[in-house]
């Protein structure tokens, strides 16, 4: 059993990796230093850093106001990112927010661009967010942690289907037979 949820660990962990890390396509990304806070394809960039794809359409920026995100309403001074096609990807928030009931976990002392994601599908719909604190997310006591956590094995994070179903997190409490500490997957 211990061998299942080390594998399973493992692919969530790759999988959360695969959605935070730049997406490996063709599609290159040039840096350029905006003078002046831009509205670029409705995001609103601040001044300074923001990546671009090979066709121009915006990769990245760091955004100078609350703004729509996929679902989700992220706070000013947060990091997003999109996909080629403009889509919701992640989001590094610039501090802990509500997002659909839940308190995802925002800031770093790293600075823009480190630290716990909030990542979506490209729907818009929410894929994965790192709790600020413990949390009862659909019925199911999941504990917080956040991305670093998750790079040791401690955290998933709370990972959910594009129906917004939850199908994982690690529990902040016994929760029927499992123990606290352990991974929540139920089977579909």
């Amino acid at each position: 059993m211990k061998a299942i949820q080390l594998t399973l660990l493992i692919v969530l962990l790759f999988c959360v990796l695969r959605a935070v890390a730049p997406a490996q396509t063709p599609h290159r990304a040039t840096h350029k230093t905006l003078d002046h806070p831009t509205t670029i394809q409705g995001y609103p960039c601040a001044k300074g850093h923001a990546w671009f794809y090979d066709d121009g359409s915006l990769q990245r920026c760091t955004v100078t106001q609350e703004i729509p995100f996929g679902e989700a309403r992220i706070p000013a001074g947060s990091y997003i990112a999109l996909t080629h096609d403009g889509a919701p990807n992640l989001v590094q928030m610039s501090h802990d927010a509500p997002i659909l009931g839940l308190t995802c976990q925002g800031g770093s002392f790293l600075g823009p661009g480190e630290g716990s994601v909030v990542a979506f599908y490209p729907s818009g719909k929410l894929k994965l967010c790192f709790l600020a604190r413990d949390q009862i997310v659909q019925g199911v006591p999941c504990a917080h942690g956040g991305f670093f956590a998750s790079l040791s094995g401690v955290d998933p994070g709370v990972a959910f289907d594009e129906s917004g179903k939850l199908i994982a997190c690690r529990l902040s409490k016994d929760f029927g037979a499992q123990h606290r500490g352990e991974r929540y997957a139920p089977a579909h």
